[in-house]
């Protein structure tokens, strides 16, 4: 890794907000699957107290990375799963390795802290490459089943639940 690519990896602090929703709306300014409504999701579960993680990482002190998780449930049954998402890579940065360091760093802290599993929405081809894969049985709705994906974590059950994934309502970034 060359010095440019040098960053920190934390739990976001109080300090680290508005950064975030700077990097989060710059993040999918121009993607193609992005809403420009990421930060107000971030932001909502913050508020509810409802990330189970929130990853930052971060060059000289300044964020250019986010990662948020939150618990999801299985046709209204929480059981340990947690989502992945918004996952937040500051332009400059992307497509240098940083933000796939970020997903597997935030995947081995969920596995330590006890989840059963991680649900994602995003690219195939990208979190494939982690060991998401589409489930039958598990459906997020309004979303291309192959774009949403789940991963079991080691040591837990082989069996991945099965229903409709849904995150709180207060979750919905309408507005």
């Amino acid at each position: 890794m060359s010095p440019e690519l040098i960053f920190s990896l934390r739990d976001e602090d109080a300090a680290d907000v508005e950064a975030i929703d700077a990097l989060t709306r710059a993040a999918v300014a121009d993607h193609p699957f992005g809403q420009q409504t990421e930060h107000l999701i971030v932001r909502r579960r913050r508020a509810a107290d409802a990330l189970s993680l929130s990853l930052v990482a971060s060059q000289d002190g300044a964020p250019i990375i986010h990662a948020a998780s939150p618990p999801v449930g299985f046709d209204g049954r929480i059981g340990g799963w947690l989502g992945l998402g918004p996952l937040s890579v500051a332009p400059r940065w992307q497509r240098r390795g940083v933000g796939s360091a970020l997903v597997r760093s935030g995947l081995r802290r969920l596995a330590e802290r006890g989840a059963a599993g991680c649900v994602v929405l995003g690219d195939p081809a990208y979190f494939g490459r982690f060991g998401f894969a589409p489930q039958p049985g598990s459906l997020l709705p309004g979303v291309p089943a192959g774009h949403f994906m789940a991963l079991a974590m080691p040591g837990t059950a082989d069996t991945l639940p099965a229903g409709t994934v849904a995150y709180r309502p207060a979750f919905k970034a309408a507005g």
